[in-house]
């Protein structure tokens, strides 16, 4: 008696929580049968790493949702990015005996002009102008390796704007 009262209990209770279940892979409150990524742009004079971004976005969409990647001719939806800005600035010195600073690690912030717009009605579904991320690397002195661990702090910071974009796409915050 008591098990059957708590069990219709929990099912009251579950039935009236603001929760609904969602289908893996599928936006919350919208229908996207298609997606385009087209390659993110850049008026940086530090080229290359576009397609590596591009490329971090595209496989965040593919190995999470179901929705197809297409090209933007056939897509329902396009999601374009523009990176507005890259800088590097400072995070630790070390100082020598001769009062010589030497940076060891930098910052590397990139700042991102993201949107998600329906192909066909041209509505803009979400854009966020601004959206920033920074991640430090280490400063050697051979340079090779500081592009080096630049080139994979630019991927660490693609990464993390791929998880945030495709929050923003699929979950809707």
């Amino acid at each position: 008696m008591m098990k059957s009262f708590f069990a219709i209990l929990f099912v009251f209770i579950a039935a009236g929580c603001g929760y609904s279940l969602q289908a893996t892979g599928q936006p919350a409150g919208m229908v996207i049968s298609s997606l385009s990524i087209p390659m993110m742009t850049s008026p940086s004079s530090a080229l290359g790493f576009e397609g590596d971004f591009t490329r971090v976005i595209r496989r965040e969409f593919v190995s999470h949702s179901q929705i197809p990647l297409v090209s933007s001719d056939g897509a329902n939806m396009v999601l374009t990015g523009v990176i507005n800005k890259i800088s590097t600035e400072p995070l630790s010195y070390r100082v020598g005996e001769d009062k010589f600073e030497v940076t060891t690690s930098r910052w590397l912030r990139i700042r991102l002009d993201a949107k998600l717009v329906d192909r066909k009605s041209g509505n803009i579904v979400w854009h966020d102008p601004n959206m920033e991320e920074k991640v430090a690397f280490s400063v050697n002195s051979d340079p090779m390796i500081t592009a080096y661990n630049e080139r994979k702090a630019a991927e660490a910071a693609a990464k993390l704007f791929a998880e945030r974009i495709y929050m923003k796409t699929m979950e809707r915050f």
